[in-house]
């Protein structure tokens, strides 16, 4: 069983940046692929970025690309997103998730979901 935790959100003016933390119950969390997604007001969940357990293989959405980084510190069990750039259009509760299998979570398919934390920007 893993628990994860968000924080970090908040109000943030358009062109500002951000970092979000998750951090992960459980002695394992290092086996585990983690991910980031979003969802907006009215809108889907979407992926928006994922790392595997060893952090050297990563995927983002064509949205985020070149915007926001993911990386995990597997000493602390937690797992960051670091956005940059941001635009209102970004405005979302994100979603840290937990997965064995990398390829699950990059399709959304992840077993352990968190809370998550609002992240609002505005124009």
């Amino acid at each position: 069983q893993v628990q994860l935790v968000e924080s970090g959100g908040g109000l943030v003016q358009a062109g500002g940046s951000r970092r979000l933390s998750c951090a992960a119950s459980g002695r394992t969390f290092n086996s585990y692929a983690m991910g980031w997604f979003r969802q907006a007001p009215g809108k889907e969940r979407e992926f928006v970025a994922a790392t595997s357990w060893s952090d050297d293989n990563t995927d983002y959405a064509d949205s985020v690309k070149g915007r926001f980084t993911i990386s995990r510190d597997n000493a602390k069990n937690t797992v960051y997103l670091q956005m940059n750039s941001l635009k209102p259009e970004d405005t979302a509760v994100y979603h840290c998730a937990a997965e064995f299998l990398y390829h699950r979570i990059v399709a959304g398919n992840a077993r352990y979901w968190g809370k998550g934390t609002l992240v609002t920007v505005s124009s």
